[in-house]
């Protein structure tokens, strides 16, 4: 038993976590994998269920764009902090709070009586899966021996699969059957009673546990970066319908000021205590440098791409929600198809030409896609969109999955756990300006007054525009790549084998999860 163990509660039995008799343990695993698929999938079951929130509460498009981007925001703005809070409070009792919180402000956002409350609702939906979220890795890392953490990272591998499939297709079923006349309320309050069950169980099954050195919290740093990226996000997402004034381009330039004081912050704060937010010395590795820089610009790609998608879809083609959560089932099937071959079959051999390979078909799958939605128009049916989407799924397959570890492969052993948090911040990062840049690359272009008659081709033309923009954005990472190593680490991707005694990042980053597990599942 390693020291991290040392604080668990009486509730794991006699065996303790290490032990194979225990099956509390596998209870606790199957609680902690249902707030992990929550939250997945309450990331992709929004999307398609934002047209009918526009219909039927009326929102404008900005209120839309922060539906989205709220949720990804004030995940990304409290994702380190949380696992921190669990690593000093205890895992278990964070957990818990987050998966109440989770449940209460999905609730809130089920009764929602105009847009702005569901927004503000999404926010605090957000925040709270920053606290829930993070203790996930943790929590398995205390409960199980270090034998059998294969077995479960391969099962977390296929929750995160079943996430990305099956988010679309339920929130399009639930929004379609109009449960109990609840219409897109549903893909909210269907988290009520999973969230309580969850609470209940996790409070008897889950074991306590601490870090043995928890970095202590930078809530100056936090607030520093929540107001950067509201004076960025704010004025662009807002800007269209208030004629871009003169304070919006203000607020874009204050916020590279305010970004410029928190490097300027947690560079004294690392020298003071040692527990900045942002470790900025790993910035001096160039491969880790760059790939935050791919991880933030591929972000706000999918975040562009997504939400348009959904809005040509069902405004622009009419389809309804069940129609647009089907046409993307062969795309989520080859994103898990070729991540699965990427890393086991590609990565090792070919290395760093496997992503870059990703980056190009991938941008070949969205011009394709941009021919297609320009030569079919208005009549493009579900599979004439099945190969454009396939090739983008199998890029981004070859993208997503080798990613991580070949950001993390020149990374110092000892600051592998910061690392690791710091690409799971700048992606939600990415995916929310990506969210805000919607105003610029779509709406922008879509005339403000429209006859019933315009509404297609506008939308259309406008898919069309924000897929130019993704195409060139792909291209750009696809450059980007270069400064990535050509060969991950060898103890990245998991040729060192594991030992109980194997040090963990819990003394860098607060996390009890060594290295390897933590970017198996960023």
């Amino acid at each position: 038993m390693n020291s991290t163990d040392t604080t668990l509660g009486s509730a794991a039995g006699p065996a303790g976590p290490a032990g194979g008799g225990d099956r509390r343990r596998w209870f606790a695993l199957a609680i902690v994998m249902t707030a992990a698929f929550m939250d997945l999938v309450d990331v992709t079951i929004v999307n398609i269920a934002i047209p009918s929130i526009q219909r039927e509460e009326g929102a404008s498009f900005s209120e839309i764009q922060w539906i989205t981007a709220g949720y990804a925001l004030a995940f990304a703005a409290g994702l380190i902090t949380g696992g921190r809070l669990g690593d000093i409070h205890g895992r278990k009792r964070i957990f818990l709070l987050g998966i109440g919180g989770f449940t209460v402000a999905s609730a809130l956002c089920g009764l929602a009586v105009n847009p702005d409350m569901l927004v503000a609702s999404r926010f605090l939906q957000g925040a709270m899966a920053a606290l829930m979220v993070p203790q996930v890795l943790s929590i398995v890392h205390a409960t199980f021996p270090a034998h059998e953490r294969g077995k479960v990272f391969g099962l977390f591998g296929a929750v995160v699969g079943l996430g990305a499939v099956s988010g679309p297709l339920l929130g399009a079923l639930l929004t379609e059957w109009d449960l109990f006349g609840w219409g897109w309320r549903a893909i909210f309050l269907i988290n009520l009673p999973v969230g309580v069950a969850a609470l209940v169980l996790g409070g008897r099954f889950i074991t306590e546990s601490k870090a043995p050195r928890a970095l202590k919290l930078d809530l100056v740093g936090v607030a520093l970066v929540t107001l950067g990226l509201l004076m960025l996000l704010y004025p662009l997402i807002r800007g269209r319908e208030l004629g871009w004034p003169a304070w919006g381009y203000v607020s874009m330039a204050g916020s590279v000021l305010v970004l410029a004081a928190l490097v300027v912050y947690e560079r004294r704060k690392a020298r003071r205590d040692g527990s900045p937010l942002v470790e900025l010395s790993l910035f001096q590795v160039k491969s880790f440098a760059a790939g935050i820089a791919v991880q933030t610009v591929f972000g706000i790609a999918l975040g562009v791409f997504f939400l348009v998608w959904t809005l040509y879809m069902q405004f622009g083609l009419g389809w309804s929600p069940l129609k647009a959560g089907l046409t993307g089932v062969p795309f989520s099937i080859a994103v898990s198809v070729a991540a699965g071959v990427s890393v086991q079959k590609l990565v090792p051999v070919f290395g760093r030409k496997v992503l870059q390979a990703g980056a190009l078909v991938m941008g070949v799958g969205v011009l394709l896609y941009l021919w297609e939605a320009g030569h079919y128009g208005l009549a493009v049916t579900p599979w004439q969109m099945a190969l454009p989407l396939v090739v983008m799924g199998a890029g981004m397959g070859l993208i997503v999955a080798p990613l991580t570890d070949a950001i993390l492969s020149e990374v110092p052993r000892e600051h592998a756990g910061s690392a690791s948090g710091l690409i799971s911040t700048v992606q939600q990062m990415g995916n929310a300006l990506g969210l805000g840049l919607v105003s610029v690359v779509f709406f922008g272009t879509i005339a403000d007054h429209l006859r019933p008659a315009q509404v297609g081709p506008a939308f259309v033309d406008a898919f069309q525009h924000a897929l130019g923009w993704v195409a060139g954005v792909m291209g750009a990472i696809f450059l980007l790549m270069f400064a990535l190593p050509k060969r991950p680490a060898q103890h990245i991707e998991g040729g060192q084998p594991e030992t109980a005694d194997e040090p963990e990042t819990a003394d860098e980053d607060g996390h009890a999860v060594r290295e390897g597990e933590k970017a198996a599942l960023v």
